[in-house]
């Protein structure tokens, strides 16, 4: 069984398995370019609650970063994303992936917090995604800017091993499947469930698989 908690180990893992990975790009072209920031962190909000004496000490358990998009903003309002945006002129994806992840939920790590990238995914809706690690480790609670984000969600590494993942919805005349991965009761879809799913793959399992021809449902892009 594959141990996560958040310790020096597992940041190792995921650095090193991201580092063996031939990055795949895609050209943007007449596409906006855009960087998200995949963000593991301690589950806990409260870091010292861990630090109470007389409670049972408990290893820190790995999560990642899943906001809820506000309902105003006009691209992707109310999904399911990472923080992140447009890449602006003269920025690479990790700078901007930084900067949204400022901006956004007010976590501000340095560019020494990358741990690496995944592979480009173009959207229906017109955009390439660059996927950029970052390692938070243990961070208190998160302050968000509504404007661009509704909810910030802290979701268990264990969630992506889980068996029933992932899930492959094939739609008629459409060459490839949609993506979606589980997620408690309820699920994601590609593109944020494709990014998710590669990460499982190539950072936790170290394995070469590839998403960007899995499909993306009508919601996301219509």
């Amino acid at each position: 069984m594959l141990k996560l908690e958040l310790d020096a180990a597992l940041k190792e893992r995921i650095a090193g398995n991201l580092g063996k990975l031939e990055i795949r790009p895609i050209p943007a072209e007449a596409r906006r370019h855009a960087a998200v920031a995949l963000v593991i962190l301690d589950q806990r909000e409260d870091p010292a609650f861990a630090n109470i004496p007389f409670l049972p000490q408990q290893a820190s358990q790995a999560a990642f970063i899943l906001t809820i998009r506000s309902e105003e903003l006009k691209d992707h309002g109310g999904q399911r994303a990472f923080p992140g945006g447009r890449i602006d002129a003269g920025e690479t994806p990790e700078q901007a992936a930084l900067r949204e992840l400022h901006e956004e939920i007010g976590l501000q790590l340095p560019p020494e917090s990358i741990l690496g990238r995944l592979d480009d995914y173009a959207t229906r809706s017109g955009f390439v995604i660059t996927p950029v690690i970052a390692w938070a480790g243990v961070v208190g609670a998160l302050k968000h800017n509504p404007a661009e984000v509704a909810s910030v969600h802290r979701i268990p590494l264990g969630e992506l091993l889980r068996q029933d993942a992932p899930i492959l919805a094939h739609k008629k005349k459409r060459p490839h499947p949609v993506l979606k991965m589980p997620l408690g009761d309820d699920w994601i879809a590609a593109p944020t469930a494709a990014m998710v799913y590669q990460f499982r793959e190539v950072a936790l399992l170290g394995k070469a698989t590839r998403v960007a021809h899995f499909d993306q449902p009508r919601f996301a892009w219509s």
